[in-house]
């Protein structure tokens, strides 16, 4: 079974936390509806999708990846980086219990967004970025070694969050848009995309990527590749430097 939690945009999303880029209007409106159309395009590639309860006091919510990291049978609750985002991971642990995950959680001093951490295969690179904290990263790392993970940290200085910066290929191959990305070298085979809405996609199966409709250079390059390439709208949450990692966490 595929499975994806995903939580619904809070009418208060226009006041979410920005970092790298010039705050805009959001149109509210059309953010429900790139939401709705983000859900049935998970649903249509065959992920059933549990709905988080909604979070009306955080305007972040939405960006439900950065509140749980799925590692097997474990739930790794985050320790948000921003004070604003810390009420997120109760609702994120209700359904995490509720799918009879075992749930462990990150601590203050420590903090980690989940949007710094990049699982391929059993490396986890994590992202030390304005968000997640060294001591953050060594909590999680006597989380998930005893599972089989190594932990990799990586400076994050260009951008909100790792994966804003970098993704994975099924076969291991990291993408990235060079000028996000602090040291390419850090990685065995690196990818450069054209585009900066193009560093992020989400692997739906070994064949097929969800990607950002604002990258059509880099879905032409991944589809010479190979891939089939699944394409969404998420423009007013790309406002708030959100891509489409951000907007789920698949259940694995």
């Amino acid at each position: 079974m595929r499975r994806a939690l995903v939580r619904r945009p809070a009418d208060s999303l226009a006041e979410g936390q920005i970092t790298h880029i010039e705050r805009v209007p959001i149109d509210l409106e059309l953010a429900h509806a790139q939401w709705a159309g983000y859900v049935a395009t998970l649903q249509r590639e065959g992920w059933d999708t549990i709905e988080v309860e909604p979070a009306p006091d955080q305007p972040d919510s939405v960006f439900v990846e950065d509140a749980v990291i799925m590692f097997g049978d474990t739930a790794v609750l985050a320790s948000p980086g921003a004070p604003s985002r810390r009420g997120e991971t109760a609702g994120a642990e209700g359904s995490a219990r509720a799918l009879g995950r075992m749930v462990r959680r990150l601590d203050l001093p420590g903090t980690l967004d989940g949007g710094d951490v990049l699982k391929v295969g059993t490396t986890v690179y994590v992202g030390q970025s304005l968000r997640t904290n060294a001591d953050g990263t060594r909590q999680l790392t006597e989380i998930v070694e005893p599972l089989g993970y190594s932990v990799v940290p990586v400076p994050v200085t260009r951008a909100l969050h790792l994966k804003t910066a970098i993704t994975a290929l099924p076969d291991g191959s990291i993408i990235g848009y060079p000028p996000l990305v602090d040291d390419p070298a850090l990685f065995d085979r690196f990818l450069a995309v054209p585009e900066a809405e193009g560093t992020a996609v989400v692997v739906l199966d070994e064949h097929t990527l969800l990607i950002s409709a604002a990258a059509p250079r880099t879905t032409a390059l991944l589809t010479g590749l190979g891939y089939r390439m699944v394409t969404v709208d998420i423009t007013e949450f790309e406002k708030l430097e959100g891509c489409v990692t951000c907007l789920s966490v698949r259940v694995r």
